[in-house]
């Protein structure tokens, strides 16, 4: 791997999402909608879980970091998407391009940890309920989700260190709607045998062993699940596992498509990428609200204290 002159290319084009030019305003409203509804719906789901003492609990405390995550990967990539649907200029400067390339990973790891994180935590609330008061403190709660984040950047410096130190001085048109490793290493002007393996390796390992934590841990829940008596509680118990494993299919499966064939340049790449960086943000609003009967009560009585007035 060489060492380039990173300032011969001082910006790239972000081509975009392929479309019809008359698709150019639809497709701006319906993800400036899909976007509008992340940002409110996450934004909620902070609110109601600080705002509702009943809420304070390990579960809906991941469930705030997961929030603030989907929010700020939505705001990293989507709203330079939505200016290329509209404007003729594509342009991002390189530091831009590198600052939303640390940021994807850096969110978007920190997400595959918490994944993990809030597995663990139904794990211990199915399969350990009597211990799981003294297990999961506030202050285990409060370190494990520090280590999400800290894990998180870590790895996005890894892997944006290694972009930065490949030289870029020919093309400059990325053929994506953000600044990721795959098209990146597209544009480089050396061999990216090694960054394709570090790639590889590295997310693939993070991926599957995150993956692989999740379906133990979702194995244990659904045979405990299945040990107990009452109709109702398997019936409640399944649903919001249920909730959880629908999020981590739909962000790991594409995540697993991109990243573990680096050098691919498939058109549909873009289309895949969509999912885990616009729907599953938008999903985990909708779903840990409309399948949770908790979160829905909260709900009703934040809107409640909305309209209540002191006496």
């Amino acid at each position: 791997m060489q060492r380039g002159n990173q300032t011969s290319v001082s910006h790239f084009i972000l081509v975009g999402l392929h479309h019809p030019p008359q698709l150019g305003v639809p497709l701006f409203l319906t993800f400036l909608v899909i976007y509008t509804l992340t940002v409110s719906g996450n934004g909620l789901i902070i609110l109601t879980v600080l705002v509702d003492t009943q809420l304070h609990r390990p579960m809906y405390w991941f469930l705030c970091h997961l929030s603030l995550l989907d929010m700020t990967i939505s705001s990293a990539i989507v709203p330079k998407m939505l200016a290329g649907f509209l404007l003729d200029s594509k342009m991002i400067s390189f530091g831009g391009c590198v600052i939303q390339l640390f940021s994807f990973h850096f969110l978007g790891c920190t997400e595959c940890f918490l994944y993990t994180l809030m597995a663990y935590d139904r794990f211990l609330a199915i399969c350990k309920p009597l211990h799981y008061a003294t297990i999961m403190t506030r202050s285990v709660c409060n370190y494990l989700a520090i280590g999400t984040w800290l894990g998180g950047t870590l790895h996005s410096l890894f892997q944006t260190s290694f972009i930065c130190r490949l030289p870029f001085c020919g093309a400059n048109q990325v053929d994506y709607f953000f600044c990721d490793i795959p098209a990146m290493l597209r544009l480089a002007c050396a061999d990216t045998t090694i960054n394709e393996l570090i790639t590889f390796v590295d997310i693939g390992f993070l991926a599957l062993t995150c993956f692989v934590l999740i379906l133990t841990s979702y194995g244990y829940i659904v045979a405990a699940i299945l040990r107990i008596r009452s109709a109702d509680g398997r019936r409640n118990a399944f649903s919001t596992c249920a909730a959880h494993l629908t999020v981590v299919i739909v962000y790991y499966v594409p995540c697993t498509f991109i990243y573990l064939r680096p050098g691919s340049q498939e058109p549909l790449d873009g289309v895949v990428a969509v999912f885990y960086t616009v729907i599953t943000p938008l999903l985990n609003p909708i779903i840990y609200t409309l399948r949770n009967k908790e979160m829905k009560a909260a709900l009703w009585r934040l809107g409640g204290r909305k309209v209540v007035k002191p006496h």
